[in-house]
């Protein structure tokens, strides 16, 4: 299993290389990782694969060493009036959730695996605010991803 995760990375550091390319002559705005996270779900929504791993490509690229600062700073998740603080880290770690969806979706589950396990370990304290008033957790949304997609490859075995 460690070493299907491992190429599983792997692949999916290489896909994430691979559109390097394409991000050259992407328009990711102000590149604050708000927009990055919203561009990254917009282009979700739409479908755009290809889009949604540029913009959840940089906004790691920007923003991981923050957010692993952030996360080592914590040890349980912030009270809701100080939620926004850790800004960077709720970005990657909602990147990261975004991502894997974006690899479901296109059928790549050992690469949507090996990014919710690092959501999951590196940035297990990011929150999503949800616009009918509350925050979610991406690392535990990632968790039950987790879960169905090992079912999942255990029925297909």
């Amino acid at each position: 299993m460690h070493d299907n995760v491992a190429t599983s990375l792997t692949r999916s550091l290489c896909v994430s290389a691979c559109l390097a390319a394409s991000t050259l002559a992407q328009d990711f705005g102000d590149r604050s990782s708000v927009t990055l996270t919203k561009g990254a779900w917009d282009a979700l929504a739409r479908g755009d694969l290809d889009e949604t791993m540029a913009f959840t490509g940089k906004c790691r690229e920007l923003y991981a060493e923050e957010a692993a600062r952030q996360q080592a700073e914590l040890t349980e998740f912030p009270p809701r009036e100080r939620g926004h603080d850790a800004w960077a880290l709720n970005d990657v770690g909602t990147c990261c959730y975004i991502e894997g969806q974006a690899h479901e979706k296109a059928d790549r589950k050992a690469e949507a695996i090996a990014v919710y396990q690092r959501l999951v370990a590196d940035f297990g304290f990011a929150q999503c605010w949800d616009e009918r008033g509350w925050f979610w957790h991406p690392a535990e949304a990632a968790k039950e991803r987790l879960d169905a997609l090992e079912f999942d490859a255990a029925l297909a075995e």
